[in-house]
């Protein structure tokens, strides 16, 4: 048997293929990223799938499939693809609606990234390997994974309530929580045998969203009015109106953003 998980690398070559058109058109990036009101008003729900496949540069493209192809052989083994594609997918929707839910109100929050799907992956591996170790690029030494799990929940509560980077930590957070969840129903045998590490990652999550659900105005932060796409690790490049009018000439005028609306009007008066 090989060492590399086989459906780990064809969702890597396809999620290179469709980042490699996001990247090259951005028109393709628009249609097909996650963008609040276009999946609440346009009720666009495949961006809810489709933004998973497309980053915002090539690091965050790498960065991502090097933590799927680091986890997928093992749990590919262990439940067999069919129920790896399951965790993958589920935990992708599971980070994206629970996106779509703390920016309901955000109609230009948008965002790229494989990074709910990668979270549910790295949870399944959690339960599965309890007893595994995680290592980080740069730091020369391993720590068990389900401190690794903590850290991760901790670092995206966190961030959802700071604002301050331009990473989308909701998704990490609901892709993580999906993956747990999903995991246990397909492995129930996974929480017999280690009950207490799935118990001790759930709490603190579903503490948090009983506090969001009952005082959303604890999110509130001078952060939250941002239009830049979030990207779970680095920046997306400005509009510009070469791109602006590449995709007028693709898609139509109708096919503009708000904000590709506003710098098309502030062009024409220069």
């Amino acid at each position: 048997m090989g060492t590399e998980s086989l459906i780990g690398t064809i969702l890597a070559i396809i999620t290179a293929l469709t980042t490699y058109q996001g990247l090259k058109h951005h028109y393709y990036q628009e249609k097909y990223l996650f963008h609040i009101d276009h999946i609440l008003i346009d009720k666009q729900y495949y961006r809810l799938i489709s933004s998973g496949f497309l980053h915002g540069n090539w690091l965050h493209f790498a960065f991502n499939m090097f933590a799927l192809v680091s986890f997928a052989l093992s749990i590919e083994i262990l439940l067999g693809i069919p129920s790896f594609l399951l965790i993958y997918f589920l935990s992708m929707l599971g980070g994206n609606l629970l996106a779509l839910y703390i920016h309901r109100n955000h109609g230009n929050y948008s965002a790229v990234g494989a990074s709910g799907a990668i979270s549910g992956i790295l949870a399944a591996s959690i339960i599965l390997f309890p007893d595994s170790e995680i290592g980080l690029l740069f730091i020369p030494f391993h720590i068990k994974s389900w401190i690794f799990g903590l850290l991760f929940i901790a670092i995206s509560l966190l961030g959802i309530k700071s604002q301050r980077d331009n990473i989308g930590h909701e998704a990490h957070l609901g892709g993580l929580l999906t993956g747990i969840i999903v995991t246990l129903l397909i492995s129930p045998a996974a929480f017999i045998s280690n009950w207490w590490i799935p118990t001790v990652m759930l709490v603190p999550i579903i503490i948090f969203l009983f506090v969001i659900i009952k005082r959303p105005d604890i999110l509130l932060t001078d952060q939250w009015n941002l239009p830049k796409v979030r990207i779970k690790n680095s920046k997306k490049s400005p509009l510009t109106l070469d791109r602006i009018l590449e995709k007028i000439k693709k898609s139509g005028i109708e096919s503009l953003t708000d904000i590709e609306k506003e710098m098309l009007d502030k062009y024409s008066e220069d």
